[in-house]
């Protein structure tokens, strides 16, 4: 198949590839429909704790979606009822990281925002065109960008449509690794295994707990936090070694 989207499982870690290089990793509504797929399988395999995205080939994370893929909507009605990527995303409940080489543009920034964490190479390039092509974007990239990068630095990229570095994607708080180029995939990995080597409860919960902190006031976050932290204790409580509220003790009585 020319149109695929991989999923490789090593250990507790998951990658998604992204794999049409010879489009630039350019997404089809078929692609989309193998995104949604895979999220679903990580998200239901407890082996796997962290999920890492990436782009095959050497110059591109992604392109966006192909625009030629528009043609298999019969109307706007159905482009609007398609199963979105990024809502796939979004879903995942463990934490995903992005793998960024090459081209990130539209869909491709927008599937970057949507990861938890953001790894990138020196020589990747950044950019959301569509206000060039007469529309806005419609998977987060305002929504994300304004919460990493600030009203301002949005506004300026989404506006004019104009390409960032990832030097400046750095400096403004979008990504969180700027590595030289080819060594993106294998940091990726290593803050994956970082990741995988603590209690998947305990992540799920601190990503749980962040998100929330996105869409809630102070006080309702951390009524969140406390049940999640009682998640996690009840769920360490299982375990006969464990020595919180006395369980060490009662497990040798």
């Amino acid at each position: 198949m020319e149109e695929t989207v991989d999923l490789q499982i090593s250990g507790r870690v998951a990658e998604i590839v992204l794999n049409r290089p010879a489009k630039h990793n350019a997404l089809t509504p078929a692609m989309y429909e193998q995104i949604a797929a895979h999220c679903a399988t990580v998200n239901r395999d407890d082996a796997v704790h962290v999920a890492i995205i990436c782009g095959a080939g050497e110059r591109a994370f992604c392109a966006g979606s192909d625009i030629g893929g528009l043609a298999t909507y019969r109307d706007p009605w159905a482009w609007r009822n398609r199963n979105d990527y990024i809502a796939s995303i979004r879903s995942l409940r463990k934490p995903c990281i992005a793998a960024v080489k090459g081209w990130a543009l539209g869909g491709g920034l927008e599937i970057a925002l949507a990861c938890d964490l953001r790894v990138a190479a020196r020589s990747a390039t950044f950019g959301a065109p569509e206000v060039q092509l007469g529309w806005t974007g419609a998977g987060g990239a305002a929504q994300h960008l304004t919460r990493l990068a600030g009203y301002g630095r949005a506004m300026r990229y989404l506006l004019t449509g104009d390409r960032f570095s990832a030097q400046e994607a750095f400096d403004m708080g979008m990504i969180e690794w700027l590595v030289e180029p080819g060594e993106e995939l294998e940091t990726a990995r290593r803050i994956a295994a970082a990741i995988a080597g603590h209690s998947s409860i305990a992540t799920q919960s601190v990503k749980a707990a962040v998100r929330s902190a996105m869409d809630h006031p102070v006080d309702h976050g951390l009524r969140i936090e406390n049940e999640l932290m009682t998640i996690c204790f009840a769920m360490a409580a299982k375990d006969p070694a464990s020595n919180l509220f006395g369980g060490a003790q009662e497990a040798g009585e």
